[in-house]
């Protein structure tokens, strides 16, 4: 009986070994890196959903505003109907041109964003109306975190497709892990890095919103 228990121990021994050889020799690393570029991304993409969560109601004061400029709302319409449909998983995080797409599209919604509120700039009612000044300021808010969140998922996506180009866990990359590509990269436009600043202050010393670059 005694000798069943000694064979019987032998494999898992020999399991617990192997586990621990391969996590000392960076077997884990990829997988590691690879979920905590996928959790950066997770959270930009909740902070581009609060901003289209927002703007529904941006655009509801506004239109009870009556503004002459119709084209302005229009196009951030569209262009939150275009950003809120396209999307990527973590699974295509991998594919440029889902990327691409993805990122073209909140940068038009950006785009589309800041010329509204240049726009708004001429109509003191609305700067007046509690509602918008709210709104702003959430807006505001979450630009910023749109900002951080998507310099934390650009650091954690180098970092990871680093790994999988350097020794010694580029060894795994092309054997056991070699599922695993590298993650596309935001390239931002020149200014992109610092979140837009908008001020809604009416009079001499009011400054016109600064355009949010694409992003």
């Amino acid at each position: 009986m005694a000798q069943f228990r000694h064979h019987a121990a032998a494999p898992i021994a020999v399991a617990i070994l192997a586990g621990v050889s391969l996590s000392g020799c960076g077997y884990n690393t990829i997988p590691t890196k690879e979920e905590r570029a996928q959790a950066a991304w997770a959270d930009l993409q909740s902070q581009y959903q609060r901003r289209a969560d927002l703007i529904p109601n941006l655009v509801a004061v506004v239109q009870g505003a009556a503004i002459a400029e119709r084209t302005t709302l229009t196009q951030v319409i569209e262009a939150r109907a275009r950003a809120t449909s396209v999307t990527v998983t973590p699974e295509t995080l991998t594919d440029p041109a889902a990327f691409q797409a993805f990122q073209a599209a909140q940068g038009q919604l950006s785009g589309a964003l800041s010329r509204l509120l240049a726009t708004v700039e001429a109509y003191p009612q609305i700067q007046s109306n509690q509602n918008f000044v709210q709104l702003q300021s959430q807006l505001e808010g979450t630009e910023n975190r749109i900002t951080i969140a998507r310099r934390d998922y650009n650091e954690a996506v180098r970092d990871y497709n680093t790994t999988l180009r350097t020794f010694p866990n580029v060894i795994w990359a092309k054997t056991l892990h070699s599922g695993s590509e590298p993650m596309q990269l935001f390239v931002a436009a020149p200014g992109a890095e610092t979140a837009p600043t908008v001020n809604f202050n009416v009079g001499p010393t009011a400054t016109t919103p600064t355009a949010a670059p694409a992003q």
